[in-house]
């Protein structure tokens, strides 16, 4: 306990030291060469904030312990952290020279309730490291030990041993009751990490053409990463890195001035946008009077002429207002910040990069390449024209969200196809000091492509491009075949009919995106989407509102938990009770593993898992008993809590992952 606080006291004293040095950097000019030691201080203080994070923790769990007994786990614990804590603990004192060892705790996925619920897998480790100093012990000695010296938990009821050293742990009864009341009391609650501010670029669309099938993948996992992280308590910056900029614009502001020569006083009625950029390419191509004005616009809007500017604009705010209904249907929100924002920053780093030698000239143009050993494909940031590149746009990108947002992470969601681009972008970043891989985190989150049942590229069948706006209204019209056949649109209201109309069209083509691990292509089928068995959303949402059904068949009222709570106990006797509570108890362990892999299926089988063992536990457990006249004898209350929790859980994974449950369905 005093060895940790001195470590505190030491970090507390670092930290205020670089405090002090915050507005040096804050104030800096852009451009501005920053004092070498005053930027290293800068990033120890995020090192040590993450070090005075995890040290807080520890002093807590000794202080709640009275120093011989694992701390009480707090509702923001997950399982698993706890766990690592009491066996770290364990390993500490049995082996103190090995006391840096990284925990190994497993969840057991056998279906036999002999081998526990989680497992330490330490011994088989620990054994060959005792070896290396001429010990030989046994790895299911080790494990004896281990046990041994774990200190008391409330999560843990007991702790046997298994095969050859594995330590498997059985959960309490007692604290599963007990951390189901608090989930009631208090809501779902995020599992405790470190906060980060995190910008996530997505979706990402061009100006002057209609979003596409190609541009789902990125907005809807785009903005599931952002709701998760946000839940978890992260500093979350959306943004849409609109292709806004760029040489297509002459030739589209060149179209505009003949085809609506009064645009300046009066905005034109452009209600083809995509037929709108056909018609001024096929000129482009064609003329070659055209093809030169359409250059010199280029040049215009680049410096900035009135003119210019003003048909850019509004040829940017059609297709907003585009992009804006398909946002609006999906539910994504983000904030748009095109390539033309960084325009004066692209100079600015280009001047940066000059300034520390990383330029090299190559038949006329700038190259630079990500590392020392000037292997790979390298960077284009000035053309021989002199003009800049998309490596430059997103050079400045990088440079401006570190360096002014002050991202500590920044995740760019974009198609597998760039992978190459943004390993690159990343290797050059940090050879350049823009990025510290100690204090920065930087992720491309890349996805396989949407393919269609006959397994080749998403396709109309004249072979075209499918428009975003044209899947989603196939799939309102699908969804309502559906319930329609079901009988649904003869005992729901229409705006009942409406609201689960919609619930199941765009859930069942978000989750069928996000189910599947991101980094595969997958097959888009509406009839695979909407089928009510199996790991679909409407399977989901179908449980989801059965789950909610019950409360309000029982005929009593369920709508005040807390109040409820103080007169009824979680029992958790039978088997199946057992398993679901077990069940939804993995949440905040799911949660963190998706953060920190950034992949959103592991959320989706643990949504199909808690909806298959809760079908389980409702086939076996009467929550509400009838007799033969279907009247209504007797209701398991802690039964219909173990729904609500169960019910709770969800709602919070289906908002995570866009799905809009609907009380009737």
């Amino acid at each position: 306990m005093s060895e940790l606080n001195m470590e505190l006291k030491k970090l507390r004293e670092l930290e205020l030291k670089t405090q002090g040095l915050a507005a040096r950097i804050q104030t800096a000019k852009n451009g501005e060469q920053l004092d070498v030691d005053l930027v290293q201080l800068q990033i120890e203080n995020k090192k040590l904030k993450n070090r005075l994070f995890i040290l807080k923790k520890s002093i807590a769990e000794e202080s709640n312990a009275g120093g011989g007994a694992a701390a009480k786990p707090k509702e923001s614990s997950s399982i698993t952290e706890h766990l690592e804590s009491v066996f770290g603990q364990a390993i500490a004192s049995a082996f103190p020279e090995f006391r840096d060892t990284p925990v190994i705790i497993a969840p057991v996925n056998s279906t036999s309730a002999k081998f526990g619920d989680y497992q330490c897998n330490n011994a088989m480790g620990l054994s060959k490291k005792l070896k290396e100093k001429g010990i030989n012990k046994a790895p299911r000695d080790i494990a004896t030990e281990l046990k041994g010296h774990c200190p008391a938990s409330p999560i843990i009821e007991k702790l046997e041993i298994a095969g050859a050293g594995f330590v498997n742990v059985f959960l309490s009864k007692d604290y599963a009751s007990s951390a189901l009341s608090n989930l009631l009391r208090n809501g779902v609650t995020p599992p405790e990490v470190i906060k980060k501010r995190v910008l996530v670029d997505f979706s990402s669309p061009n100006i002057a053409k209609q979003m596409h099938v190609g541009h789902l993948r990125s907005t809807i996992i785009g903005e599931s990463l952002c709701r998760l992280l946000e839940f978890l308590q992260h500093d979350v910056i959306r943004i849409n890195h609109l292709g806004d900029w760029g040489t297509q614009f002459g030739m589209l502001i060149a179209h505009l001035e003949d085809r609506f020569p009064n645009y300046l006083n009066e905005s034109p009625p452009i209600s083809d946008l995509q037929l709108f950029y056909k018609e001024s390419k096929k000129r482009f191509d064609e003329d070659e009077e055209f093809k030169k004005r359409a250059y010199s616009r280029v040049v215009s809007l680049q410096k900035g002429v009135p003119n210019s500017i003003k048909a850019w604009e509004l040829i940017c705010n059609v297709s907003r207002k585009e992009f804006q209904t398909i946002y609006e249907r999906l539910d994504i929100s983000v904030k748009e910040r095109g390539e033309s924002f960084y325009q004066s920053r692209m100079l600015s780093v280009v001047e940066y990069l000059r300034g520390k030698g990383l330029l090299e000239v190559d038949e006329g143009r700038e190259i630079m390449w990500p590392d020392d050993t000037k292997t790979g494909i390298p960077l284009t940031i000035v053309k021989s024209d002199g003009g800049f590149t998309y490596d430059t746009s997103d050079m400045a990108a990088i440079r401006h969200r570190l360096e002014e947002e002050l991202c500590d992470w920044i995740i760019y969601v974009v198609d597998s196809g760039q992978s190459t681009h943004f390993n690159t972008i990343f290797k050059a970043a940090e050879r350049s000091a823009i990025l510290n891989p100690l204090s920065h985190r930087v992720d491309h989150v890349q996805f396989g492509v949407v393919l269609g049942e006959d397994g080749k590229k998403f396709k109309t069948r004249s072979g075209d491009t499918v428009k975003l706006a044209d899947l989603l209204d196939e799939g309102m019209k699908r969804s309502l075949q559906q319930l329609e056949s079901r009988g649904r649109d003869k005992v729901l209201t229409p705006q009942e009919l409406k609201d689960a109309q919609e619930s199941l069209a765009y859930g069942c083509i978000k989750y069928s995106d996000l189910c599947h691990n991101r980094i595969s292509d997958y097959i888009f089928s509406f009839d695979k989407m909407l089928e009510d068995r199996g790991n679909t959303a409407v399977y989901l949402l179908y449980t989801y509102t059965r789950i909610c059904s019950i409360a309000r068949n029982s005929g009593e009222d369920f709508t005040n938990l807390p109040e409820i709570l103080k007169k009824t106990n979680i029992v958790l006797a039978h088997e199946k009770e057992w398993k679901l509570a077990k069940t939804l108890l993995k949440l905040h362990d799911i949660l963190i593993k998706c953060s920190k892999e950034l992949f959103l299926h592991f959320l989706c089988e643990f949504c199909f898992e808690v909806c298959t063992v809760f079908t389980e536990f409702y086939d076996s457990c009467y929550c509400i008993e009838k007799n033969k006249q279907g009247d209504i004898i007797a209701v398991n209350h802690s039964r219909i809590l173990m729904c609500e929790a169960t019910a709770a859980v969800l709602r919070q994974c289906f908002y995570i992952l866009g799905l809009k449950p609907v009380s009737k369905m």
